[in-house]
C-alpha cells in the first residue's frame, strides 16, 4: 500500500477535493519539525520496542486519517506491515518501491500491505499474508510486536499498521508486477523529525496538507520520496515512541 492513499482499488469519494496528487514533490514545502527532539537511541533497540508495545503509554496518534469527512462509503478494513530489520548498526525500516507501469501509485513507496481478505483472521494475518505476496517474507522470519492504531485512509480503507521485528538472514522475492525494488531506511532517519517536511496546497477551496520524509543513501543515485499515509503512519509511529 502506498503514498497519498492506501488501497486505492476501492471506491473512493467524488469531487475536486479528492483529485489525486500526481506531482507530490511539486507541492510547497511550509516547513519541517526540527524543533521536536528525535527519539532516543535507547528506544530505537529491538528490546525496547517490543517492552514499549508490550506495556503502552497513554498516547494519541498525531495522524488518524487524510480526508476521512470526503468519504462516500464505509470503509474497508486493511493491514500493512511495518518492518523493522535487526541490523548490528540498529533497526531500518524494510519499504517498496511499486512498478512504474501500475494504473494507481506508480513508483510510489509504501510498506507491503493490502485489503484484508476474508480468510484472514485478523490485521496481523492480513499483514503477513500481504508480506509474503509482495515481497516474499516468510513469516518464520518476522516477529510482531504490536499494532499502531488505525489509519483511514481518502478511498476507504481502515488501515491497521503491524509491527515487526525481521530476523537478519531473510531472502527476498518480490512479485515483479506489483515491486520495481525492495529498500531499507535506518529507523533513526525516521524518527528524527528533522527529516519530516511538511507540504501544503489549497484544492477547491480546502486547504489540504502531507508529510514527506526524503531519503537519499549515501552514495546512492535514486531518491525515495517518502510521503502520504506511508509517512503519516510512520510519524504516528514517531509520536508512539516519543511520548
Amino acid at each position: 500500500m502506498s503514498g497519498h492513499d492506501e488501497g486505492s482499488r476501492a471506491p473512493g469519494p467524488r469531487g475536486a477535493a479528492f483529485a489525486r496528487i500526481l506531482d507530490p514533490e511539486s507541492v510547497p514545502v511550509v516547513g519541517t519539525d526540527a524543533h521536536l527532539a528525535p527519539v532516543p537511541a535507547q528506544r530505537l533497540l529491538p528490546s525496547a520496542l517490543r517492552e514499549r508495545f508490550a506495556a503502552p503509554r497513554d498516547w494519541q496518534p498525531e495522524l488518524a486519517g487524510d480526508a476521512r469527512e470526503l468519504l462516500t462509503h464505509a470503509p474497508s478494513p486493511a493491514a500493512v506491515l511495518v518492518p523493522l530489520v535487526e541490523h548490528d548498526h540498529g533497526l531500518s525500516v524494510l519499504l517498496t518501491r511499486r512498478t512504474d507501469h501500475l494504473r494507481d501509485h506508480a513508483g510510489q513507496i509504501s510498506f507491503p500491505g493490502g485489503r484484508q481478505e476474508r480468510a484472514d483472521a485478523d490485521a496481523v494475518a492480513a499483514a503477513l499474508r500481504e508480506a509474503e505476496e509482495e515481497v516474499g517474507l516468510a513469516r518464520t522470519q518476522v516477529e510482531v510486536v504490536g499494532r499502531l492504531p488505525v489509519y483511514t485512509t481518502i478511498t476507504g480503507y481502515q488501515v491497521t499498521p503491524v509491527v515487526a521485528l525481521i530476523r537478519p538472514g531473510f531472502a527476498l522475492a518480490p512479485d515483479p508486477f506489483e515491486v520495481a525494488e525492495v529498500f531499507e531506511v535506518p529507523l533513526s532517519f525516521l524518527m528524527t523529525p528533522a527529516h519530516h517536511r511538511r507540504h501544503a496546497f489549497e484544492l477547491a477551496g480546502v486547504r489540504r496538507q502531507f508529510l514527506s520524509m526524503p531519503w537519499l543513501p549515501p552514495g546512492g543515485e535514486r531518491h525515495y520520496f517518502i510521503w502520504g499515509a506511508t509517512a503519516a503512519m510512520l510519524r504516528n509511529l514517531y509520536r508512539f515512541l516519543a511520548d
